[in-house]
């Protein structure tokens, strides 16, 4: 099986986009999954005239191709709680307005929408991104908190989202929510109740990008072939575990790269994401779209680790076997 290779750009957007295209270009990249951020992308514009066109003819100068883009971080701010400095920082201020939490929600619902606009528009057919969680701050579960309280995240993730898909399904496009920690679904359990709060509507659908589930403890492996109807994209992304015992899972409020966290994010292949297995898995269910480089590594030169990472997965993705093992065997 021939699958895309694609640079995820959410970790370029300081760097202009045709530099990033001639960049992933170069070093053999088919194509880019381009962020909604810097100068990449701009949802707002979606409808303006030249603009599509505009990035499309960067990406045929670099012989590179989309076939998803991706908007986590305005999807964040849809359904979070609270809203504060945080989000500040990451949604820009057409988003950010005066701040006021829910006007920065509801201006954040309007560009995902237009970003499932701009999809189509571009002739995409994927948009890659988090939806936020208004019940992440009760992860502990301490002080005890009602099901009542948790049943009513759902509920306020499906009212918000479900207009958001409704857009989704007049363009042709489809959601592929990163399964993330702070998100309404980041495990097993939490996938299958926001399936269940949506109904399952085929707008919405996952990124299995497996860095967030080693730390966590989830089977990369055994995700993909629990939700093998609705891996819609792949990010490729690798955590390095270090447990000491003297740090945890949660990262002790320690920054990215410091020596003494239990886990870090790595270059792929680098990690202990089970790569070879997780290709064979993909395979296995029948996904053929693209595999994207998301390159985050504290400890690495992202110049030298983006075309070592593309390499390092190749490795792994091999054609699948045309061979009925049952047919060889019976040979004379």
């Amino acid at each position: 099986m021939s699958r895309p290779y694609t640079l995820f750009t959410g970790q370029w957007a300081d760097l202009p986009f045709e530099e990033v295209a001639r960049l992933a270009s170069g070093w053999g990249y088919d194509g880019l999954e381009i962020a909604v951020s810097g100068d990449h992308l701009d949802a707002w514009r979606w409808d303006e005239p030249g603009y599509v066109e505009s990035k499309l003819a960067v990406l045929e100068k670099y012989n590179l191709k989309v076939w998803a883009i991706s908007n986590h971080l305005k999807g964040q701010a849809v359904c979070d709680d609270p809203i504060d400095f945080r989000h500040e920082a990451i949604v820009g201020s057409k988003v950010w307005g005066d701040g006021e939490p829910e006007g920065v929600r509801q201006r954040a619902a309007e560009e995902m929408k237009h970003t499932a606009r701009l999809a189509r528009a571009l002739g995409v057919g994927t948009v890659v991104g988090f939806t936020g969680s208004s019940i992440w701050q009760y992860l502990a579960m301490f002080p005890p908190v009602p099901e009542k309280v948790i049943d009513a995240g759902y509920q306020d993730f499906a009212d918000r989202w479900n207009p958001i898909l409704d857009v989704f399904d007049e363009c042709g496009v489809r959601f592929a929510h990163e399964v993330h920690p702070s998100e309404i679904a980041y495990d097993y359990w939490t996938t299958v109740r926001t399936l269940e709060a949506i109904g399952h509507r085929e707008a919405f659908g996952l990124n299995w990008d497996p860095s967030h589930f080693m730390w966590q403890g989830i089977d990369p492996v055994s995700f993909i072939w629990d939700f093998k109807d609705r891996i819609y994209h792949v990010d490729c992304k690798d955590t390095k575990l270090r447990p000491t015992g003297r740090n945890t899972v949660l990262g002790s409020h320690l920054p990215w790269g410091d020596p003494r966290r239990g886990w870090d994010f790595v270059s792929a292949g680098r990690g202990d994401v089970p790569w070879e297995s997780s290709f064979r898995a993909l395979t296995a269910i029948g996904y053929n779209g693209p595999i994207s480089v998301e390159w985050e590594d504290a400890g690495m030169d992202r110049l030298h680790g983006a075309p070592e990472a593309l390499a390092a997965l190749k490795k792994y993705d091999f054609p699948a076997s045309n061979t009925s093992f049952d047919a060889a065997f019976s040979q004379d």
